[in-house]
């Protein structure tokens, strides 16, 4: 029983950590980046950010370009912001608004496939059950793999 407990406050406090960028995740990303858009908004030139990070001009605008892309590395993005006194930020927001939901949701999902799937063996074996029976399975089963997150549940 301990395991399980400390899983679940495990959950809860990534949960907590995880909360605070929900609300950053309304904001995009400049089209030009976020190191164009800063640098431009502290009227530097290439050349000026480039001596704060070592590089060239062409360094600085390759920086740029693979912030635009995508393609950046986070340590990369860290050094740009360092240089000019800026921490850079990372996180993931849950699409479901937290993990205990989203582990929930997928518990629910596996849960209804396996009663239907002992659902239609009882049932060719003329052992149906009512419909508020295979609910209460499925609310049972859902529990069950909510508090004991088994691997399996993600495959």
């Amino acid at each position: 029983m301990k395991l399980k407990n400390s899983k679940l406050m495990m959950i809860r406090q990534l949960d907590k950590k995880l909360r605070l960028y929900g609300s950053l995740s309304v904001l995009s990303v400049p089209s030009s980046g976020w190191i164009n858009s800063v640098r431009k908004a502290l009227n530097m030139s290439l050349r000026q950010f480039g001596q704060y990070l070592s590089i060239s001009p062409q360094g600085v605008k390759d920086l740029e370009r693979r912030e635009s892309e995508g393609s950046i590395s986070l340590k990369s993005l860290r050094e740009a912001g360092e240089a000019i006194n800026m921490k850079l930020v990372y996180g993931f927001v849950p699409m479901e608004g937290s993990l205990e939901t989203m582990i929930e949701n997928r518990a629910r999902k596996i849960a209804i496939e396996i009663v239907k799937r002992t659902s239609v063996t009882m049932s060719l074996e003329d052992q149906a059950n009512t419909n508020e029976r295979l609910t209460q399975a499925v609310e049972e089963m859902t529990q069950d793999l909510k508090r004991e997150i088994p691997k399996s549940l993600w495959d």
